[in-house]
C-alpha cells in the first residue's frame, strides 16, 4: 500500500466515467455523491466534482477534466469530522487528515502545498465540500463505515478494540485529561513528535468536539480511523 494521497485517473464508462475499481479484491463503490469540490491542504479549491467512497479508499474526480482525480486510501486516513466552524474554512466541508510517507515527511512543508508544484506525497491534509451541506452528515457515516472495515494491519490478532465513544459515554478520566490538555495530539499535529501522535491515533478513537488550533477546525464530530 502507498502511504498517502495519490493521482487517479482510471475511469471506466460513457461521459465522465466512473474511477475502476479492484474488483477482483472485493472492492465495491459504498457511495457516490456529486457536486463536490476539494480542498488539498491551504491550495485553491477545486470545483465541479464527483466523489466516491468504497470500502477501500475515497476518490475524487473531475468532472470537467477526465485526466484529473485523486485518491486515498482509508488505511491513509488518520482521522475525518465534519468542520462547520467558519473560522477554520468558510463552508461546511468533512476535514480529513491524511498519513504520508515518513521518509518524505519534513516539519515545514507550507512550499510544497502553497506552491504551483503539486507534490501529492507530502499533502497531510484534505476537504470535501458538498454542494449541499446537509449530505454532510451521511458523508460522515460513511467514512465511519470504510473506516472500521480497514482496521490498522499490524494490530495483534485477538486485540479487540471498543474506541468509539457516544456523547453520553465516559472515557478513562487520565485520557480524557490528556485530551483536553493536548487537543492537537488527539488528531495527529505533534509539534513535531509525530510517532507520538501516531500512537495516540492507534489508542483511541473517538466521537467529540474539539477545539483546535489555526490550521486545525473545531470539530463537530470526529473519529480517527486508526
Amino acid at each position: 500500500m502507498v502511504l498517502g494521497l495519490r493521482n487517479f485517473t482510471e475511469r471506466t464508462g460513457d461521459g465522465i466515467g466512473q474511477p475502476v475499481l479492484d474488483t477482483d479484491n472485493g472492492e465495491e463503490l459504498m457511495c457516490v455523491q456529486p457536486g463536490v469540490d476539494i480542498v488539498l491542504a491551504n491550495r485553491t479549491r477545486e470545483s465541479h466534482g464527483t466523489l466516491y467512497v468504497s470500502n477501500k479508499q475515497v476518490i475524487w474526480l473531475s468532472d470537467v477534466d477526465k485526466a484529473k482525480g485523486y485518491a486515498v486510501d482509508f488505511l491513509s486516513v488518520s482521522l475525518h469530522a465534519v468542520s462547520t466552524d467558519p473560522e477554520a474554512y468558510p463552508v461546511p466541508c468533512i476535514y480529513t487528515q491524511i498519513e504520508t510517507d515518513p521518509d518524505g515527511y519534513e516539519s515545514d512543508n507550507s512550499d510544497s502545498e502553497c506552491s504551483d508544484t503539486l507534490d501529492l506525497s507530502r499533502i497531510r491534509e484534505m476537504r470535501l465540500i458538498p454542494s449541499d451541506p446537509s449530505q454532510l452528515d451521511s458523508l460522515f457515516e460513511v467514512f465511519c463505515e470504510c473506516a472500521e472495515l480497514n482496521p490498522e494491519p499490524n494490530e495483534e490478532e485477538g486485540e479487540e478494540h471498543e474506541w468509539i465513544f457516544s456523547a453520553d459515554q465516559m472515557v478513562d478520566e487520565e485520557e480524557a485529561d490528556y485530551i483536553s490538555q493536548n487537543p492537537a495530539h488527539a488528531i495527529g499535529q505533534s509539534n513535531g513528535d509525530h510517532d507520538l501522535a501516531h500512537t495516540v491515533l492507534q489508542s483511541l478513537r473517538m466521537l467529540r468536539r474539539w477545539s483546535m488550533t489555526e490550521t486545525t477546525p473545531i470539530i463537530d464530530s470526529v473519529i480517527s480511523s486508526k
